[in-house]
C-alpha cells in the first residue's frame, strides 16, 4: 500500500487507500465543467465581453371589471433581438391558460377533459408593426404557450413591436394560484400576476425556452420597463411593482400628505386607517380611475386592489444617502386577535435595508407587502402575502417574499428548470435578516417542516438527504419531480449547502466577497448554475467542485467516525496520531476537538482534500499530556449521518 504524504497547515497527514463504499473519484471530479468559457461566458463566472442576452419592454392598458371579474387588456411589446441569430418565430408565455383543462400540467392529471376556453386568455388580435402600419398576424396557441411564425426574421440587432388585444376572467385561485380574490368586510381584494402576455426568453443555453408552466417551475423572463394603466372604479385601492407616475393625479391631498409624511420617517405611518376605510384615497369619489405604474429594468410586474384595504407605509433607509418606500396593504380582519399585519411595514422596511446593506443595494423606489389569498408569492419589489398570520409567519413572508427581488428578479435565473438559484438562495440571506431583525426578536429561522423540536439544521437536513437519497437532486426542474421534493431539496438544502460553504468550508470573508461579486456580476442578467460555481470558486480561490460534485448533483451522506488515536512513540506527552474514516461518498474537512488531561484544548480544522487518497485519514495533534477526549464536529455543523462514532474517549 503506498503513502501519500502532505504537509497542511501545520500538521502531518498520513493518509491510506482501503476498499471501502467511498470513491474519491467520484466526488474529486477533474475536468468538473461542461464548458470552458467563451466570449459569452467567462470560465471565471462572470459575463464575458461578448455576453448578449434580449430585451422586452411593454406597455400595458388594462381595465378591470368588479362585477364580471373580467380583465380586459392590450400589451404592446418591443422586442429587441441582441443575439447573434436571425429569429424566424417569437414565442410568448400565457401562464393564465394553466387554469384550462387542456394545460399540460391539467393533462397530466386528467386528459380526458374537454377543452374549457372561459378559463385562461381569451385572445381577440394579434399585430405586428410592419411599415408604419399594424397588421394582423396569425398565431398558434399551445397551451400555456404562444407562437408567431414571421414572414421575415428579426435580425441580429433587430426590433419587433407586437400588439396583443386580450381578456381573462380572474379565477378565485388563478395563475396556478399566484393570483385570487377574497372576501372581506369591507369589500374583496384582487389580486393579479401572469396578468398579461410575456415573451418567453431566448438565450445562448437553450434557444427559445419554451417549458410550458406547469405550476412547480415559475418565471424565466428578459429584463425591459414595463409600463402600465390600470383602470378601475374609484373607490379602490391600488399598489402595484414599481411607481405611481401619476400619483399627484390620482390620490387626493390627505392621502399625498401622509405619503410624504412616510418617506421620510423611520416608524410606520398610517396612510389609510381602520376608521377611514369607507372613504376613498383618490381625488374623484365615484366613476373610474386610472392608476398609471413605471418599472425600469424589471422582469415583470404585478398588482393587486381592494376597497378595504388599510394602507401603512415607511422610509427604506438604503446605503449612500439613498432611499426608498416601504408600504404594506392589509383587511382590517388582518390586524384582529394579534394579528401581525400591523408590522408588517416594519419587517419589509427591516428586510430591505438588511439585504441592501450585506448583499446588493435595493434598485427600485417602493418595496409593497400585499395581503390577500395568496399564500407567498414574489415579484419585483411586491409581494403577495397571506392575510391570516402570526408575528413569527409575518416575518418570514416579510423578508422571503422581497428577498426574492434579489433572486430571481435581480439575478435573473432560470426558475423553471433551477428552483434553487432563487429559492435556496433567498433562504439563504433570510437567515440573517432574521437574526439582525430587532437584535433576533424572531431568529433563527427555521425550516419549519424540518424542525419541529427546534433541533439544529446540520441534523435535519439529514432527513432530506435520505428521503432524496435515491431520488431527485438540487438539480433537477422542479416539474421533473415530486412536488413533495421541491421545497425540501431547493429551499432547504440549497440554503444549508451555502451556510456551509460560509461557516465551514471558505469562511465569511471569502464566501462573502464572492457572493457579492457574482450578485454584482450577474445582476438584470441570466447566470446558469454553473456561473454561479465559477462565481464563487473564483471569488474565494478555492477548488470546490467536490461540492458542487456531491451536493448539488448528488444526494450523498456524510459520515466521519474518528476510530483510532496512536500517542507518539516517545509518550504520551509528545503528540498524538488520531484516524478518522469517511464511511459514506461525501466529503467535508474534518472538524476536530481535542481535549487533554491537563485542561488544554486543540480545535482545528482538517481540509478536505485529505479525503483525496481513500477512506482513511491520519493527522497528528501537538498534545502535551494523555487525551481525554476527541470530538468530531462538536457543534454540530455539518449533516453526519451517525454521531455514534464522532467521539473517542481515552481509558
Amino acid at each position: 500500500m503506498k503513502l501519500h504524504h502532505c504537509l497542511i497547515l501545520g500538521s502531518f497527514f498520513l493518509v491510506t487507500t482501503a476498499k471501502s463504499q467511498y470513491d474519491p473519484t467520484k466526488i474529486f471530479v477533474d475536468n468538473f465543467y461542461n464548458y470552458k468559457g467563451d466570449n459569452v461566458r467567462s470560465a471565471s463566472g462572470k459575463p464575458a465581453s461578448g455576453y448578449w442576452q434580449n430585451q422586452a419592454d411593454y406597455t400595458v392598458k388594462a381595465s378591470f371589471d368588479v362585477g364580471t371579474y373580467l380583465l380586459t387588456g392590450e400589451v404592446a411589446i418591443t422586442y429587441t433581438n441582441s443575439s447573434p441569430d436571425d429569429l424566424k418565430a417569437l414565442w410568448l408565455q400565457l401562464d393564465q391558460n394553466t387554469a384550462r383543462p387542456q394545460a399540460r400540467g391539467n393533462q397530466l392529471v386528467n386528459p380526458d377533459t374537454r377543452p374549457d376556453d372561459a378559463k385562461g386568455y381569451s385572445i381577440a388580435k394579434v399585430r405586428i408593426l410592419k411599415e408604419n402600419k399594424w397588421r394582423d398576424i396569425p398565431y398558434i396557441v399551445d397551451g400555456t404557450r404562444m407562437q408567431i411564425r414571421l414572414s421575415e426574421p428579426v435580425k441580429p440587432m433587430g426590433k419587433v413591436q407586437l400588439s396583443i388585444e386580450y381578456s381573462f376572467t380572474l379565477q378565485a385561485q388563478g395563475g396556478g394560484d399566484r393570483s385570487g380574490y377574497m372576501d372581506t368586510e369591507n369589500g374583496k381584494i384582487y389580486e393579479f400576476s401572469y396578468w398579461y402576455p410575456r415573451m418567453c426568453v431566448y438565450d445562448d443555453f437553450h434557444g427559445w425556452n419554451t417549458l410550458p408552466f406547469i405550476g412547480g417551475g415559475e418565471m424565466y423572463l428578459d429584463y425591459g420597463t414595463i409600463d402600465y394603466q390600470i383602470t378601475v372604479p374609484a373607490d379602490q385601492v391600488v399598489v402595484g411593482s414599481g411607481t405611481l407616475v401619476n400619483e399627484s393625479d390620482v390620490l387626493n391631498d390627505n392621502t399625498l400628505k401622509r405619503l410624504a409624511e412616510a418617506r421620510g420617517s423611520d416608524k410606520t405611518v398610517v396612510i389609510r386607517g381602520a376608521r377611514e376605510v369607507k372613504k376613498t384615497v383618490t381625488k374623484n369619489k365615484t366613476a373610474n380611475v386610472t392608476w398609471h405604474f413605471r418599472m425600469e429594468n424589471t422582469r415583470d410586474v404585478a398588482w393587486a386592489m381592494s376597497t378595504g384595504y388599510l394602507w401603512d407605509a415607511a422610509k427604506i433607509n438604503l446605503p449612500n444617502g439613498k432611499s426608498a418606500l416601504a408600504q404594506s396593504v392589509y383587511p382590517e380582519a388582518s390586524t384582529k386577535d394579534n394579528k401581525a399585519w400591523g408590522r408588517s411595514t416594519e419587517m419589509l422596511k427591516a428586510s430591505v435595508e438588511d439585504f441592501s446593506n450585506r448583499w446588493f443595494v435595493y434598485p427600485y423606489s417602493t418595496a409593497t407587502s400585499v395581503a390577500g389569498p395568496v399564500g407567498g408569492m414574489e415579484f419585483p419589489g411586491l409581494a403577495f402575502n397571506h392575510w391570516d398570520v402570526d408575528a413569527y409567519e409575518m416575518l418570514l413572508l416579510a423578508s422571503h417574499e422581497i428577498g426574492h427581488t434579489w433572486f430571481p428578479m435581480i439575478v435573473g435565473s432560470d426558475e423553471r428548470r433551477y428552483p434553487f438559484m432563487d429559492e435556496g438562495f433567498n433562504t439563504f440571506i433570510d437567515i440573517y435578516a432574521h437574526n439582525d431583525f430587532n437584535k433576533g426578536e424572531f431568529a433563527p429561522k427555521r425550516d419549519g417542516e424540518y424542525a419541529p423540536g427546534g433541533g439544529n439544521p446540520a441534523d435535519e437536513i439529514i432527513k432530506v438527504i435520505e428521503d432524496c437519497k435515491n431520488g431527485p437532486t438540487l438539480m433537477t426542474p422542479p416539474d421533473g419531480m415530486d412536488y413533495k421534493y421541491v421545497h425540501p431539496l431547493s429551499y432547504f438544502k440549497s440554503a444549508f449547502g451555502l451556510v456551509l460553504l460560509r461557516d465551514v468550508i471558505l469562511g465569511h470573508d471569502k464566501f462573502d466577497y464572492a457572493f457579492r461579486q457574482y450578485i454584482h456580476n450577474w445582476a438584470y442578467k441570466h447566470p446558469g448554475p454553473e456561473d454561479f460555481f465559477r462565481s464563487i470558486e473564483n471569488g474565494s480561490g478555492e477548488d470546490l467542485s467536490w461540492f458542487w460534485q456531491g451536493w448539488f448533483y448528488h444526494n450523498w451522506q456524510l459520515d466521519q467516525a474518528v476510530t483510532t488515536v496512536v500517542y507518539n512513540a516517545s509518550g504520551k506527552t509528545a503528540g498524538a496520531t488520531i484516524t478518522v474514516d469517511n464511511n459514506k461518498q461525501m466529503v467535508m474537512p474534518i472538524l476536530v476537538r481535542v481535549e487533554e488531561s491537563n485542561g488544554k484544548t486543540h480545535e482545528f480544522k482538517v481540509p478536505v482534500e485529505v479525503w483525496k487518497f481513500g477512506k482513511t485519514a491520519h493527522f497528528h495533534v501537538n498534545t502535551t499530556s494523555t487525551i481525554n477526549r476527541i470530538i468530531l464536529d462538536a457543534n454540530h455543523q455539518l449533516p453526519d449521518v451517525d454521531r455514534s462514532n464522532n467521539e473517542w474517549e481515552g481509558v
